[in-house]
């Protein structure tokens, strides 16, 4: 998956926790789990490290290597916020009273 497609996948999916709205094993793009989508984000890191590595060796365009970066801080900085949100509704359920 594309970093841009996986970006907006992520952060739909985001939205729809947010919401309420999707089940927290899916996401908007009809059935993804977090699993995969965290998945796709490290192979999108792994694609910007190669990008930047021939980028150094002279082989690789710069404004390709800046772009992948740029797109996979955004998908990164959006998987946190999943990250944080799954964190802060776990510690609302174990604070419940039983």
């Amino acid at each position: 998956m594309a970093a841009p497609a996986f970006a907006a996948t992520t952060y739909a999916a985001t939205q729809n926790l947010l919401q309420g709205s999707s089940s927290p094993t899916q996401s908007a793009s009809g059935g993804q789990d977090f699993a995969s989508l965290l998945r796709d984000q490290v192979e999108s890191a792994r694609q910007t490290d190669q990008q930047m590595s021939a980028a150094a060796q002279g082989k690789g365009d710069l404004l390709s290597v800046v772009t992948a970066i740029s797109e996979t801080e955004s998908s990164l900085q959006t998987l946190v916020a999943v990250r944080d949100k799954v964190i802060a509704a776990y510690e609302d359920v174990m604070r419940m009273a039983i």
